[in-house]
C-alpha cells in the first residue's frame, strides 16, 4: 500500500487503539511489539524515520562499560543481553567490534573511582590499569556464559607499541574488549517499520506526518506533502518523540519537563593511516575532563566522537567548531603522530539524546536507562499518555516489550508473542559461516545471473531483503550510476518504491550511506533526483527544490558545502 492509500485509510477509519508520536528506534521498537501481540497502531513521524537522535548515534551497540561506576548494573545486565540478541536477530547489520582501550597508567583513579562508585561527587579522573581490569571483568560475567564474544584481554607496552606504533610512549598497557557495531542503523530502524506492517494490516508508518494537537478526544494530524490535516481517536498515546517529548506532550495540552538533553557530535575522517592504526577495532578512552572519546572504521572512513553537552532546544543543536577541535585533539593523544586536519573531515553529525533532566554534575553522570512516564486520562482528556524517556539503540526491544505490556494490560489485552528471538529484516536465514553465504550467493546467482562480487555487496547492505532486491534489479533494463557505480539504477528505484522515501534526502543520508561516508557531489544529487523524479512523480521543478533542500541540508547540518552544477 502507497504512502496516500495508507493516510486514506487512516483518516477514514480514525479509531486507533494505539497511536504512538515519534518514528525514532524507540517508537519504532514499539510500533513491531505491538504488531506482534495484534493490537491495531499508528506511527507518525514528523521527519523520516530514524532522521534525529537515532540517526546520529555513535552506531555502537555496547552493553556501557562506563555505566558501572554509576552504579547502573541492571541497566548493564540488560544491555549486554540485548546486545547478544541483536548479533543473533539482526547479523546483517550488527556486528562483533574488538574494542581497545590505551591505559596511561596503572594505578590511576583508584580512590576516585571508589568514592563514585559508592555515591561521592569526584571530580573528573583518569582511569588507570587497575580500574579498567575491575570494571572489565564485570562487564565479562554480566555478559554472562552465553556470551557469544571472547572475554577481555590485557597487552603489554611492548605488545601495544608493536601492533600500533602510533600510540604515545606514554601508554603503559592496552585493555581490549568486546562490543558490537551496527553498519546501517536507520535501515535498521526502516525494517523495524516495514516488519511492523508486514505483521499486521492494521498497523500503519507515516513518515512526515506532524501531530499538531489535541481536543481532548482525537489527536489532529498534518501530512507535510499534501498539506492535509486529518483526526484519529486513540485509546493510547506513546509520546516516542525522544528530544522534543515536552514540547510534544504540551501541544497534547499536558505541559512536562522530562527532558534534559545533551547534544553528541561525531564526525568522518578519510586519513588512510589513521584508519590502518586503528587495526580494524575500535579506540575507546577516558579524557581528562571525564568524557568518552572513541573512533572506529566504518566503509574505509573513520567515524571519531563524541561529545556530551546539555542542550535545551534540540532543533538548534549542530556539530559546533569547538567540538570537532575536541574531537581532533582527543585523537590526536591516542595517536599524536598521525597528522589530523579539517580537510580530512567528510562529515559531522550530531543528535540530542533524550535524557531524563537531572542535576547531575556532569552529563555522563545523567543514567541512560529508559522511563516510561504515564500521564493518566482525565482533566479533558479522554486517553492517557506515555513518555519513553532514555533508551538507547542497544536495548530499544527490552524498552518496546516493557512498555507494550503497560499498554497491553491498559487495553485490556494480552500477549500473543515473544520478540526475544525474533529476526528483524533482512536478518532472517541471515547465512552465518562462510560456507553458508558462499552457497546462499550461489543460489542467488543461478536464479538471477547477477555477479557473485554484486551479490555480496547487496547481501551486505539488504541483509536477506537481497532476495527481493536483486529480482527487482532484473526485472526490467538496468546500469550502474554514472556518478555512484556501487549503485545502480534499479536499485535505487527499488528503495523508492518498496523504503517510504519521499524526500532525495531520505536516500543518501538514511536508505544508504551515501552522505555519511562523503560519497556526495552535485552530480550524483542529480543523476540520483533524475532516477527517483519518475517513481515519485516528481515534475522538473519539484526534482530541483528537492536537490536544493538536500544541498541545504548537507551545508547546515553536516558541514558539507557542494555546489550545484559543478
Amino acid at each position: 500500500m502507497d504512502r496516500q492509500k495508507q493516510i486514506e485509510l487512516v483518516a477514514s477509519r480514525k479509531q486507533v487503539s494505539a497511536l504512538i508520536i515519534g518514528g525514532g528506534i524507540n517508537g519504532l521498537g514499539l510500533l513491531r511489539e505491538l504488531a506482534l501481540q495484534g493490537i491495531d497502531a499508528l506511527l507518525v513521524e514528523k521527519s523520516d524515520f530514524c532522521s534525529g537522535a537515532s540517526a546520529a548515534s555513535t552506531r555502537i551497540i555496547h552493553g556501557g562499560l562506563r555505566y558501572l561506576e554509576n552504579r547502573e548494573f541492571r541497566l548493564v545486565k540488560e544491555s549486554l543481553r540485548e546486545r547478544n540478541r541483536l548479533l543473533n536477530n539482526a547479523p546483517h547489520y550488527v556486528r562483533p567490534l574488538p574494542t581497545t582501550i590505551p591505559i596511561f597508567s596503572w594505578t590511576a583513579g583508584m580512590f576516585h573511582a571508589l568514592g563514585k562508585f559508592l555515591g561521592f561527587r569526584v571530580p573528573p579522573h583518569e582511569k588507570g590499569a587497575v580500574v579498567f581490569k575491575i570494571g572489565l571483568s564485570l562487564y565479562d560475567r554480566y555478559a554472562g556464559r552465553q556470551n557469544p564474544m571472547p572475554r577481555h584481554r590485557f597487552s603489554s607496552r611492548q605488545a601495544a607499541h608493536r601492533l600500533r606504533p602510533q600510540l604515545p610512549p606514554e601508554v603503559v598497557c592496552t585493555g581490549t574488549y568486546y562490543d558490537a557495531c551496527i553498519t546501517y542503523p536507520e535501515r535498521l530502524g526502516l525494517e523495524l517499520a516495514l516488519d511492523a506492517e508486514q505483521a499486521s494490516s492494521d498497523v500503519h508508518a507515516l513518515n512526515y506526518v506532524r501531530a499538531t494537537g489535541t481536543d481532548g478526544e482525537e489527536v489532529m494530524l498534518e501530512d507535510e506533502i499534501s498539506a492535509r490535516s486529518f483526526q484519529v481517536k486513540p485509546r493510547v498515546v506513546i509520546n516516542a518523540s525522544g528530544s522534543w517529548i515536552d514540547f510534544t506532550n504540551r501541544d497534547l495540552q499536558r505541559p512536562t519537563q522530562y527532558i534534559g538533553g545533551t547534544k553528541g557530535s561525531h564526525i568522518v575522517l578519510d586519513n588512510p593511516e589513521l584508519l590502518q592504526a586503528t587495526q580494524g577495532e575500535m579506540l575507546y578512552f577516558v579524557n581528562a575532563d571525564d568524557r568518552i572519546c572513541l573512533f572506529y572504521p566504518a566503509g574505509g572512513k573513520v567515524i571519531a566522537g563524541s561529545t556530551d553537552i546539555p542542550v535545551e532546544d534540540p532543533e538548534a543543536a549542530l556539530c559546533e567548531e569547538n567540538e570537532v577541535d575536541y574531537i581532533l585533539e582527543s585523537v590526536g593523544r591516542v595517536f599524536p603522530t598521525i597528522r589530523l586536519h579539517r580537510s580530512q573531515i567528510v562529515y559531522r553529525f550530531c543528535g540530542v539524546r533524550p535524557l531524563p533532566r537531572s542535576d547531575a554534575s556532569t552529563p555522563g553522570e545523567i543514567s541512560r536507562d529508559h522511563i516510561c512516564a504515564v500521564l493518566p486520562a482525565g482533566n479533558g482528556l479522554d486517553f492517557p499518555i506515555y513518555s519513553l524517556i532514555g533508551g538507547k539503540w542497544t536495548t530499544f526491544r527490552a524498552f518496546a516489550e516493557q512498555v507494550a505490556d503497560k499498554v497491553l494490560s491498559h487495553l485490556g489485552r494480552p500477549r500473543l508473542a515473544n520478540s526475544e528471538n525474533l529476526p528483524i529484516g533482512g536478518g532472517r536465514d541471515f547465512p552465518r559461516s562462510a560456507t553458508e553465504m558462499s552457497a546462499w550467493l550461489a543460489s542467488l546467482q543461478s536464479k538471477y545471473g547477477l555477479p557473485l562480487k554484486r551479490l555480496a555487496v547487496l547481501l551486505d547492505r539488504y541483509g536477506t531483503r537481497a532476495h527481493g532486491v536483486a529480482e527487482f534489479v532484473c526485472s526490467g533494463p538496468d546500469e550502474p550510476l554514472r556518478m555512484l557505480p556501487e549503485y545502480s539504477r534499479r536499485e535505487i528505484l527499488f528503495m523508492a518504491e518498496r523504503e517510504k522515501i519521499v524526500h532525495l534526502e531520505d536516500l543518501v543520508f538514511r536508505r544508504t550511506m551515501m552522505a555519511l561516508l562523503g560519497e556526495l557531489s552535485s552530480e550524483l544529487l542529480v543523476e540520483l533526483a533524475s532516477v527517483l523524479s519518475p517513481a515519485m512523480e516528481w515534475s522538473e521543478e519539484k526534482a530541483g527544490q528537492e536537490i536544493e533542500r538536500t544541498l541545504r541540508l548537507l551545508a547546515k547540518a553536516h558541514g558539507v558545502k557542494l555546489v550545484k552544477g559543478t
